[in-house]
């Protein structure tokens, strides 16, 4: 390899709450080669990666401004209320904003959720992250609202979750800047879609073959050999049938 040539690679950013395991483990599988590497990032944080070069593609949380980047919205993520085990919330299979009326509600900075109205009373200071939330809802201050995904990402024995019904949702989106749509990220989006590697899509660009010569429509006919007329007798000279041998003349008597 010489100096100037660079080994390919691919960079795959995330946010908080996405497990890519799946599909970094398809993409070792079908391009043992080409190394993967993960690039966590913020919520906040994540167009700006994108665009700056930092990753090649990404799992962020919708909505994102659209101007430069593509995306492929994957799924959406059921919202709960993370709340201590023995608050009255806990008891319930599901709760809307409203049973929550009466509780501090926590509203970190780094909140996800697109809000029209926030569910509850809200604290004397927003915390600076989800993570420092789930701190203050363990020490009882108050409740927090988030994806289920970051519920789990800072799951704690003494805290549970609970669905609620009328919250905004995430949706998880896969991301690029559009300007650069590399076939690698062409074969990420075919791994993330399920595409298989039989899928003209989904396995790794071959490199051209060279063209067969092809035979003339019909067949190549033979030339005749040399001396020889084409559809003559050799023996008649002409192309009608074949003479019949000449006998020996028969004896007067």
């Amino acid at each position: 390899m010489t100096g100037s040539e660079v080994s390919p690679s691919f960079r795959l950013a995330y946010v908080p709450g996405v497990t890519p395991s799946k599909w970094v483990r398809i993409w070792n599988e079908r391009l043992p080669d080409v190394p993967l590497t993960l690039i966590p990032v913020s919520a906040a944080e994540a167009s700006d990666v994108l665009r700056g070069g930092g990753a090649d593609a990404g799992f962020l949380r919708l909505p994102i401004d659209r101007t430069d980047l593509s995306a492929i919205p994957l799924y959406t993520e059921t919202t709960v209320v993370v709340v201590p085990k023995d608050h009255l919330v806990a008891a319930a299979d599901e709760v809307s904003a409203e049973d929550l009326a009466d509780d501090i509600v926590l509203h970190p900075l780094d909140d996800t959720l697109d809000w029209e109205r926030r569910p509850g009373r809200p604290a004397n200071e927003r915390p600076a992250t989800t993570a420092d939330a789930v701190e203050l809802v363990a020490a009882g201050v108050g409740l927090l609202v988030v994806p289920q995904s970051l519920a789990r990402l800072h799951h704690r024995k003494d805290l549970t979750y609970r669905p609620v019904s009328d919250a905004p949702e995430s949706r998880i989106a896969l991301s690029w800047p559009e300007d650069e749509t590399t076939d690698l990220v062409e074969q990420f989006i075919g791994i993330v879609r399920g595409r298989t590697v039989n899928s003209s899509r989904g396995r790794p660009p071959t490199p051209p073959q060279p063209r067969r010569k092809r035979p003339d429509a019909g067949g190549a006919q033979r030339k005749p050999a040399t001396g020889k007329s084409a559809g003559k007798n050799p023996r008649s000279g002409s192309g009608g049938p074949k003479a019949g041998k000449r006998g020996k003349p028969r004896r007067r008597p």
